[in-house]
């Protein structure tokens, strides 16, 4: 092309395998850690996971994989899941993680919506696939992640196939395709919505740019210097990218198989001198009572992100007393799921502590690639002004444009600013562009027309010292619609009374917005992603007010 209009630079597409082929190039030698499920500790490098992956590629090619089939995993976060993520993805096969979490009739929908044509899987789920197999016609071959020590003599699979032998047999003589980077490269179901879940189909141009965005210094900061762990599995939102991010930086990547408690993920991080991990809540409140109970320190981890939920202040402010920097974070898996980080700017440094504590602990700020704004029920922009909270919608190369399998776009046009993705979230903005989120719009509670935020009184009670979790649902009240109540489940040992804990609100919070009612439980439900299982305590709970009377 000769026209002025055109640039004159090289056409190269953004596909997921230039991410391993430079991290091969220009990182060989730098490490990939395992914990595999066998229970070994396996030492890989950036190199030879990339002649593996080829020779992957050359195996789902013989077993008759074509261009845009999924191949299925439920698999744990280690090196043979991060060698089918390219495998996959760079063959031009799309690459379809599942949390082996979800119920059996769960997985093997999700396995169905995607025609999954082939399903890799680790060694210890090899029950959960037996019994999901007759559920799954579409599935043509069955292949377990181990070696041919670890295959067992017999299974009610027929035809069971053994990964490590399936690379052997092949050279590794294989080039990665050139192709359009609009084709899908990753498909992730959400687990956010009500009924069926929703797949979120992502291309190689959506993947890459998100992860060069979550490199920048104001979003995850990686670098070459850094020993990164995913604790968020590998089928969670694919680990929020970071296996592609580590690839892009060429640094050494952890990754801790499925034995993500306390203990074991703090002597993965004391072993390889990790410095950066990112995970949900959840998980860092059981490394950090492991930590206090055993009187341990972090020797080389310096920071965090933390997303999945909003993280309770005390929690960001108990890891920061270890030396850990906490990055809030939020976004979706229809996001990628990076949407904002919260980042201080120079214009803060002069704050009071509490003050940029108090930012910090908001969701932050957009990073380049996202766009987000609040708006009213009629679609309508709100003001940037920390007080008026709205819908909170998004937009961006890296947001979802239409779920798979469904011809609507669940987009909305924002009045003057074209289409934006609904997130379902409630939020306000600042007028720095700092982004809060109040609740989820099902669970925010609306008492006598006033919004009150689940989400803020759970961080209150959380700060509480004897509370380990806390979780706040609406309760039918018979004068006010709704009411917030309050579910707790205390630390091992620890004692507080009903009084004392909404006492423990006076001053925190608007008297009307207390909770009305505290329940006392042994323990909170979870989802399969670790978020609290809202769901479940509604439907338990909703009614809980009007029968005490």
């Amino acid at each position: 092309m000769n026209s002025p209009l055109y640039g004159r630079m090289m056409q190269m597409p953004l596909l997921i395998s230039s991410l391993l082929t430079h991290a091969a190039r220009h990182a060989a030698d730098t490490e990939i850690v395992s914990r595999r499920v066998e229970g070994d500790i396996h030492r890989s490098n950036w190199a030879r996971v990339e002649q593996r992956a080829r020779r992957l590629a050359q195996a789902l090619r013989r077993l008759g994989c074509e261009s845009g089939d999924r191949v299925g995993t439920l698999a744990w976060n280690t090196d043979r899941h991060l060698e089918i993520y390219y495998a996959t993805s760079g063959s031009q096969l799309v690459c379809h993680t599942i949390n082996p979490r979800l119920f059996p009739q769960q997985i093997a929908w999700i396995a169905n919506d995607a025609a999954d044509e082939v399903l890799c899987f680790d060694l210890n789920l090899l029950p959960l696939v037996e019994q999901l197999a007759p559920q799954l016609p579409q599935v043509r071959h069955f292949v377990l992640m181990t070696d041919r020590a670890h295959m067992p003599t017999q299974s009610a699979l027929p035809g069971l196939l053994c990964y490590e032998e399936l690379l052997a047999a092949e050279d590794g003589h294989y080039a990665w395709p050139v192709f359009d980077e609009q084709c899908a490269s990753s498909l992730c179901y959400t687990s956010g919505t009500t009924g069926h879940p929703k797949g979120a189909l992502y291309s190689h141009r959506s993947t890459v740019l998100h992860a060069y965005a979550a490199a920048l210094p104001d979003a995850m900061a990686c670098s070459a210097s850094d020993v990164v762990l995913p604790a968020v599995p590998m089928f969670h939102v694919n680990a929020w990218g970071l296996p592609y991010t580590a690839a892009l930086v060429g640094c050494k990547l952890v990754l801790p198989g499925p034995k993500l408690d306390g203990a074991s993920l703090y002597e993965l991080f004391e072993s390889e001198k990790v410095t950066f991990s990112a995970g949900v809540p959840t998980l860092w409140m059981g490394l950090m009572e492991h930590v206090r109970s055993q009187s341990l320190e972090f020797s080389t981890f310096r920071r965090t992100v933390i997303g999945g939920s909003a993280c309770p202040p005390a929690l960001m402010r108990a890891l920061e007393e270890y030396g850990v920097h906490v990055i809030h974070a939020w976004g979706m898996t229809e996001m990628s799921p990076l949407g904002s980080l919260a980042r201080l700017q120079p214009k803060h440094a002069a704050l009071p502590a509490a003050e940029k504590h108090r930012l910090l602990e908001k969701q932050g700020k957009a990073i380049y690639g996202v766009d987000i704004d609040v708006v009213n029920d009629a679609h309508e922009p709100l003001p940037w002004d920390g007080e008026h909270a709205g819908h909170l919608v998004a937009r961006g190369p890296w947001v979802i444009e239409r779920y798979w399998n469904e011809d609507d776009s669940p987009l909305v046009d924002v009045k003057g600013r074209g289409a934006w993705f609904p997130t379902g979230d409630v939020a306000t903005m600042d007028p720095d562009g700092f982004m809060q989120i109040t609740d989820r719009s099902k669970d925010v509670i609306k008492s006598g027309g006033e919004w009150i935020s689940s989400i803020e009184l759970e961080c209150i009670a959380m700060a509480h010292p004897a509370v380990k979790e806390a979780a706040v649902v609406a309760a039918t009240h018979p004068t006010w619609d709704e009411r917030p109540l309050l579910l707790v489940q205390l630390k091992a040992g620890a004692s507080v009374t009903r009084e004392a804990l909404l006492s423990f609100y006076k001053g925190r919070i608007a008297h009307w917005q207390t909770p009305d009612d505290v329940v006392f439980v042994d323990e909170l439900p979870h989802t399969a992603t670790g978020k609290l299982s809202k769901l479940t305590l509604r439907a338990k709970y909703k009614d809980w007010l009007v029968r005490k009377g």
